[in-house]
């Protein structure tokens, strides 16, 4: 009995283990292509989401990402972040722009050329890559004297500003267009002259490597390759058979994605201040300064990860302040003042125009008319007060009822207090009177009427 109990207990180890063991055994052999999918503008939350993907890949030492592109472009800084981490990544990356009629504008195009293969799938394009114009004029407005020859000088930069930003794009995409073997020309010619290509077209001018109608067709095209990854280490793709997997985004590029909109941004800070604002009128209310806080400090680290204009911001938190002292003291001259200051720090807040980050202006209208609203409150406020009877004071005592508390020594009750009384009659604790003036803190008081009698409040 000892003998198979003994059997028994060894049998049951080994198949704990063995069932342990296989299927780790099986993970570790089987190829993985890991998916990254942007669609939409390139901004924190896009580059955020590729650094967690590239990092998970390595974990799990995945055969290669692929990182499909449909972008209008974004911002330049989040846009090199993620060319820096493909450059800087163990694990190959292959851009492709997919489905069928996406494309991969301005910073797309940038991130495409950075990867270890770029495919496009039918129907897509990629180009215009030319870098947004930062701090030009506002639009409508004319940006300098006509020039005779301007049609002569159109292919020159506008001003040295957009000809260093130019130039430092140029550099940047033939820099990557050289390490990658592609067209460096064509590069140029997308950044100067915003040329765009469709997929077949960029195939037979070597800005990509391959075309492919999916993502498993994209798999058997690049088995076998060989590619060159962070170190100088090359290897050889096997993709034949890889399994397919989506990596969905952290719950922090989720919520970089939600709070880096400009707009949110800016109505995060809007409602930030207004708490605060509504605590100090309101001591002790708790809710409106915590809210305040959380929301102001969460508006002000998603406008420091955008390109903003610390001139509008310095504009916007001064119209808020102006706003906030017309609650305290109202004048309306202090609030309009800080209406407008507002409105034009909105409207410079944004310093670049890159796709998906740009401030609304519907936005700006609805706050705008809500600051204006609560101006023409606080005016409204203040016009009946003016207009209403005194309500401190000498003349906000006269005309008050009061009771007798004791006449021997001559105190009567009147709004809450207790106040030292004189007059011509004669009373007794308990009778109503009214006060008729106030003379160094003592008022004079005179019997009520018989209406007033009737009625004390009136």
């Amino acid at each position: 009995m000892r003998t198979i109990k003994a059997a028994l207990v060894a049998a049951i180890g080994i198949v704990a283990f063995l069932s342990c063991l296989l299927p780790g055994s099986a993970e570790e052999n089987r190829r993985v292509a890991l998916t990254v999918t942007i669609d939409g503008a390139i901004g924190p939350a896009s580059a955020s989401y590729v650094k967690e993907a590239l990092i998970k890949a390595a974990e799990r030492r995945a055969e290669i990402v692929i990182l499909q592109l449909n972008t209008p472009g974004g911002l330049n800084s989040s846009m090199r972040e993620i060319i820096a981490d493909v450059l800087g990544s163990s694990i190959p990356v292959v851009g492709y722009v997919a489905p069928a009629g996406a494309h991969a504008a301005s910073a797309g195009t940038y991130i495409l050329y950075a990867t270890h293969i770029a495919a496009m799938a039918p129907g897509t394009n990629i180009g215009a890559a030319t870098p947004v114009q930062i701090g030009g004029p506002l639009p409508g407005l004319p940006s300098g004297t006509p020039d005779k020859d301007s049609k002569d000088k159109k292919d020159e930069p506008k001003d040295a500003m957009t000809a260093k930003v130019t130039n430092d794009a140029v550099a940047f995409i033939r820099s990557l267009a050289e390490l990658r073997g592609r067209n460096a020309d064509w590069a140029e010619k997308a950044v100067r002259d915003a040329a765009t290509l469709s997929a077949n077209a960029a195939l037979q001018a070597h800005a990509i490597d391959l075309v492919a109608r999916d993502a498993a067709e994209l798999l058997r095209q690049i088995d076998g390759r060989v590619v060159e990854v962070a170190g100088g280490a090359t290897q050889r793709l096997a993709t034949q058979n890889a399994v397919i997997e989506a990596v969905d985004p952290g719950w922090a590029s989720r919520f970089l994605a939600v709070i880096t909109d400009p707009n949110v941004a800016f109505i995060l800070l809007l409602v930030g201040i207004c708490g605060l604002i509504i605590e100090f009128m309101s001591p002790g209310a708790v809710a409106p300064g915590v809210v305040g806080t959380i929301c102001l400090l969460i508006g002000l680290y998603a406008l420091n990860l955008l390109p903003i204009n610390y001139a509008g911001l310095g504009l916007m938190l001064v119209g808020i302040a102006l706003l906030g002292i017309e609650a305290f003291n109202p004048t309306v001259v202090i609030g309009l003042g800080g209406v407008v200051a507002f409105v034009l720090g909105a409207i410079m807040l944004v310093r670049v125009e890159a796709p998906g980050y740009r401030l609304s202006w519907s936005v700006i209208a609805v706050v705008a008319a809500m600051l204006t609203g609560f101006v023409l409150v606080v005016l409204g406020a203040l016009r009946r007060a003016r207009r209403g009877p005194p309500r401190v004071g000498a003349q906000a005592m006269r005309g008050l009822a009061a009771e007798v508390l004791d006449w021997s020594e001559g105190h009567v009750f009147t709004h809450g207090e207790r106040w030292q009384a004189r007059g011509a009659d004669s009373f007794k604790p308990g009778d109503r009177v009214e006060v008729a003036n106030i003379v160094d803190l003592t008022l004079v008081v005179r019997r009520l009427n018989a209406a007033r009698e009737v009625n004390p409040d009136d």
